[in-house]
């Protein structure tokens, strides 16, 4: 069986932030495939569809795709990782076979854009590599949770000839020197910056980004972090599943 699987970066929220592009090669996708986190991430699922609502063409098929399960603490991180990608490949292998025809496509709509923090690529290379798909991608970027923090904010990401990291919650304290002076986070579950900042760094942080329910705050790590982590606290409760991201710059 032959498929074309399009990657398609869809931005942190907004859908005025879709690009021309992105709205193109959703034209003539015979099925848009996500992965269904169970019910506390609903709204993401709702936010996709919102999405095909407003760029898709009427009629669209959207396919729920039940996602394995995964152990969030394993002894051996990385390994767990690609034992959870292989069994998502498998699952959605089985999926094109039965919903889009040969020498069809089919895409994932990626929060963000699909280079930076996201699986789906590697999902997509294990689709490859199956014996019983010729697979030809297709990827199509998108605006950043990175860019749409800074813009929400207002701000340069880095000061004059200073370097920007890009990195997670879970690598945050292994930051080599130099690096931290501008640090954008993502993935961070724990808010690690709490253990490795300094109280006069300042942090930009943004949940929820280009959509109804964003959420700003930023100032000096040591007067707004306790507002941040309640702040936090209080949208998960509520909303139930939570995406932020933050800058972090030293004093």
């Amino acid at each position: 069986m032959h498929v074309t699987i399009r990657v398609i970066g869809i931005g942190p929220g907004d859908p005025r932030q879709i690009t021309l592009q992105a709205i193109e090669a959703m034209a003539d996708v015979d099925a848009f495939l996500a992965l269904d986190k169970g019910t506390s991430k609903g709204g993401l699922l709702d936010a996709r569809r919102n999405i095909l609502d407003r760029h898709a063409p009427h009629g669209y098929s959207l396919i729920e795709i039940g996602d394995p399960p995964r152990d969030r603490n394993p002894a051996d991180y990385d390994a767990e990782v690609r034992r959870w990608h292989a069994a998502r490949a498998e699952v959605i292998a089985g999926v094109i076979g039965e919903h889009v025809p040969d020498a069809g496509i089919a895409a994932f709509l990626v929060w963000g854009d699909p280079a930076l923090y996201d699986s789906t690529l590697r999902i997509v290379d294990d689709l490859a590599a199956r014996d019983d798909l010729e697979v030809a991608v297709e990827v199509i970027p998108g605006v950043t949770s990175a860019s749409a923090l800074t813009a929400a904010h207002r701000i340069v990401a880095n000061r004059v000839g200073e370097p920007i990291h890009i990195t997670t919650g879970r690598r945050l304290a292994d930051t080599p020197p130099g690096a931290h002076t501008n640090q954008i986070v993502m993935l961070d579950a724990d808010l690690a910056f709490r253990h490795t900042a300094d109280a006069d760094d300042h942090i930009w942080w943004g949940a929820y980004l280009g959509t109804a329910d964003e959420i700003l705050i930023s100032g000096r790590v040591g007067d707004v972090t306790d507002e941040i982590v309640r702040a936090r606290a209080e949208a998960r409760e509520r909303i139930g599943w939570i995406m932020d991201i933050y800058l972090i710059r030293k004093g």
